[in-house]
């Protein structure tokens, strides 16, 4: 069964400590990201928020295992992060799904790939289901909305069970109204499955309804700058004064509040 138990018994604890990083390139060495500290508790749900190009998904990479951190350390739950691993899923922009195969065999990737599938096959139904996708399961990915496409790529994360999902802008292809709603399933996935997530968006809103917190960083190399507590239940509502306080709050730090 996809786990669906209580987010503090089953998301990972991530610590990204004093964290610098650089790529060495033709012109000499870029550094993109300076002295970065982060701690994300057991099912938190953390955003960041930064200047296109500052840093935000180099820093997803180091956390998911793609490649070592330059300087500091990252770890999840207390052992060093070095290489990926199936707790930690990364969902992209695009959902990069296989045209030739089914959704269903779309999800089952993860499963066969780990030698798992005979013996699981109930785990690529049950995360189908968690997502609102079992009629769609013998269907293939020209036939879905990029709403439902992008379902399928959380279905193919879900189904591998991870303590952490790492999140580089999921929504950011999607049309307004569809992203939208995508927001709200992406809040309900995180609490009933109980990963812990941290994600990279550009948009304000997005970040502040889905986040229990928002770090915001700066312009290239990267830096905190602020870290906002969103003290708000859920379902959050857009529309809450409060939200539009943290909003200020945000763009201020990012420079921008002169235009609201």
């Amino acid at each position: 069964m996809v786990a669906l138990a209580n987010p503090v018994e089953t998301g990972a604890r991530i610590g990204v400590h004093n964290v610098s990083h650089w790529f060495r390139q033709r012109q000499g060495v870029l550094q993109v990201l300076d002295d970065i500290n982060i701690d994300v508790q057991p099912g938190e749900f953390v955003a960041l928020l930064g200047p296109s190009g500052c840093g935000k998904s180099t820093l997803l990479r180091l956390v998911a295992g793609l490649e070592p951190a330059t300087a500091g350390s990252i770890t999840q739950d207390g052992t060093p992060i070095t290489r990926p691993d199936p707790s930690r899923i990364v969902v992209f922009q695009d959902p990069t799904l296989f045209p030739w195969r089914s959704v269903w065999d779309n999800v089952a990737l993860g499963l066969q790939a780990r030698g798992l599938l005979k013996s699981q096959r109930s785990r690529v139904d049950d995360a189908l289901r968690l997502v609102g996708l079992t009629e769609f399961a013998k269907s293939f990915p020209h036939q879905l909305s990029g709403g439902m496409a992008q379902r399928v790529a959380l279905a193919r994360a879900l189904v591998n069970d991870p303590q952490l999902l790492v999140l580089d802008e999921p929504l950011g292809k999607l049309d307004s109204l569809t992203r939208i709603a995508m927001q709200s399933e992406l809040v309900n996935l995180w609490q009933r499955a109980g990963f812990s997530a941290l994600l990279v968006t550009h948009d304000v809103e997005e970040a502040l309804f889905l986040a229990n917190r928002v770090i915001v960083l700066s312009d290239r190399p990267a830096r905190i700058t602020a870290e906002l507590v969103v003290d708000l239940p859920y379902p959050r509502h857009r529309g809450h004064p409060r939200l539009a306080e943290l909003r200020h709050e945000a763009l201020r730090h990012l420079g921008l509040d002169a235009t609201w």
